[in-house]
């Protein structure tokens, strides 16, 4: 695979595989609080995306198709035959499209704050982000992010965890961020979804903005075999807020197959 990258990744626990895919400008840490609801029942596999956390930077522009060869050229060194996958935004459009090219490898999917059958005032918007970023500097947009991300209440909490967060954002290599999230804005599920034949969970916020419940509805609809899950009250970032109860639906849903 010579348009692949070795991704730096992380190995815990017992059981079968359960590969982790975070999102954009996100890294591998994002899983820690999922991990330990985990750990006893899968041996989990996190991984850092290509340009992020402490993988390997990119040669130029890359797509979709690039970080889904990356997530099997880590499968295959690793020599796992097969294994459940779940991924977080971003990481919810690279989970499926793995499934989609090599479905005999994925035991079950996790489509977690995802997007797909976005309208075109859907589409607009997450673009009007994209451009906004590019126009004005990411950090310049940070205030608005936080607000999609984050409820009122952890904001006002743990704005700790808040901060580390924005200061990760920073600190990703602008270029990558700007294409992950471009990657993001333009990838659409809608006219392949009905092909991913795995069990799926498809999972989000009820006031995730950009990953609603409108969507998800329609992504869990669409797959042949799936669960919806609506966690009331959270935004984008329900793995760093509430990853224990994300990775507790994950438990279960793998357990009822």
């Amino acid at each position: 695979m010579s348009n692949a990258i070795d991704c730096a990744y992380s190995i815990e626990g017992n059981g079968p595989p359960l590969f982790l895919i975070h999102g954009i400008g996100a890294a591998r840490n994002t899983w820690a609080k999922a991990m330990p609801v985990l750990t006893p029942h899968f041996t989990v596999i996190t991984y850092d995306l290509r340009g992020h956390g402490a993988s390997p930077m990119p040669d130029g522009e890359f797509g979709l198709d690039e970080l889904v060869a990356d997530l099997e050229a880590l499968r295959a060194d690793l020599g796992i035959e097969q294994a459940h996958f779940a991924g977080h935004s971003l990481g919810g459009m690279i989970g499926p499209a793995y499934a989609r090219a090599y479905p005999d490898r994925v035991l079950s999917l996790g489509l977690l704050s995802t997007a797909a059958f976005r309208t075109e005032d859907d589409s607009a918007k997450v673009f009007g982000v994209v451009k906004a970023m590019e126009d004005k500097g990411i950090p310049n947009i940070l205030p608005t992010l936080t607000d999609r991300w984050f409820t009122d209440d952890f904001i006002a909490s743990n704005g700790d965890v808040v901060e580390r967060r924005l200061k990760q954002v920073i600190e990703t290599d602008a270029d990558v961020f700007l294409n992950v999230f471009r990657i993001y804005a333009g990838t659409e599920m809608a006219p392949w979804l009905h092909e991913v034949t795995a069990p799926s969970l498809v999972l989000t916020g009820e006031n995730d903005g950009g990953c609603n419940p409108r969507l998800n509805r329609e992504i869990d609809a669409a797959l042949p075999n799936s669960e919806l899950v609506i966690l009331p009250g959270y935004k984008h970032s329900l793995l760093l807020e509430a990853g224990d109860l994300v990775a507790q639906h994950i438990v279960d849903f793998v357990g009822r197959l």
